[in-house]
């Protein structure tokens, strides 16, 4: 038996449940992970609400965490009790004290990164690596419009983009976001509640518009985004965190501009062992030289995980927020 966070039905935080549920052994391939650090993610949120498919409920949400190996199945190799670890995958069902998860989708830690960076940053950093290295590859000279620039993704993509020498504009919903926004390398903060961004990026712009935009809030945003790209620009939509965007219309278009469009997945990009290891490599390596640096906004309990989805739905928090189990 262990302690984890579950959900009968989709709907507000309150119907997370802090309760005891069985756990087997680990199966062949398997290892046994007690967590030390959970990550809280907008997908957490978004499967809890019911914008996104759930899993099978009753559930256990969370994708993301650092841990310790406890056992290990038959067939496992690589991998021995003691050896620290992170993971940021599905199944779903990171909101607990222990689980089996398949060895193959764990990341071994290294010495230098903490538990508590790696639960932070691990899900959001392999995001923002396939979203400014394979969505878009980033350039010397680019100018990138990023929402949500203070969030945990936001941060990360604005420290990461400006390590590539990238120009960066940034919505926030506040002064205090906007500061902290530009103390991560966002050149151009914009204050949505007083400011039209769209206006925004055209002065900043000269009126040319971007060659990317980097959405993560989708209904509030979309449509003002596209008005933003350049007329071959790409427009990445890579989370919900305001509800789904109304349907796109293709051919309302504006003819005079090709909008390209993208909904990538962390998932795809890191399906394959070797690409998820690759990515991990990557995000380690601009954490371990200072280009990036991991921004925790909240700690929380494990068993106020609903605290902690109040806290992220708020849109008052900044960076990365986890639980401690």
């Amino acid at each position: 038996m262990t302690w984890a966070i579950r959900f009968y039905e989709t709907g507000g935080p309150d119907v997370l449940t802090w309760e005891e549920v069985a756990l087997a052994p680990p199966g062949a391939g398997e290892v046994r992970l007690r967590n030390t650090a959970i990550g809280v993610n907008m997908k957490d949120v978004g499967e809890r609400r019911g914008d996104y498919p759930p899993p099978p409920l009753p559930a256990i949400p969370g994708i993301e965490a650092a841990a310790v190996v406890e056992a290990v199945g038959e067939g496992v190799e690589g991998v021995r009790p003691g050896d620290r670890v992170a993971y940021a995958t599905l199944p779903a069902g990171s909101y607990c004290r222990e689980r089996n998860l398949p060895a193959e989708r764990l990341v071994p830690l290294p010495d230098d990164i903490s538990d508590e960076q790696a639960a932070a940053v691990l899900l959001k950093g392999l995001t923002a690596r396939f979203l400014l290295r394979k969505t878009y590859v980033v350039k010397p000279g680019d100018r990138i419009l990023v929402h949500a620039a203070a969030g945990g993704v936001g941060l990360l993509l604005c420290q990461w983009a400006k390590h590539l020498g990238a120009s960066i504009i940034g919505t926030v919903s506040s002064d205090e976001k906007a500061a902290i926004a530009r103390a991560h390398g966002c050149d151009y903060p914009i204050n949505y509640s007083r400011e039209d961004f769209v206006q925004r990026v055209h002065e900043i712009t000269g009126g040319e518009g971007l060659p990317v935009v980097y959405d993560s809030v989708g209904k509030e945003t979309f449509e003002k985004s596209l008005a933003c790209l350049d007329p071959l620009g790409l427009m990445v939509l890579y989370g919900v965190s305001s509800g789904l965007p109304a349907p796109l219309e293709m051919m309302k278009l504006d003819i005079w501009k090709a909008y390209y469009f993208t909904r990538p997945s962390v998932f795809v990009h890191t399906r394959r062992r070797a690409d998820l290891l690759a990515g991990a490599e990557d995000l380690f390596a601009v954490l371990r030289s200072g280009a990036v640096k991991a921004a925790i906004g909240g700690r929380f309990a494990l068993e106020d995980a609903a605290e902690a989805h109040r806290a992220l739905e708020s849109r008052a928090t900044t960076g990365s927020l986890i639980l401690i189990p």
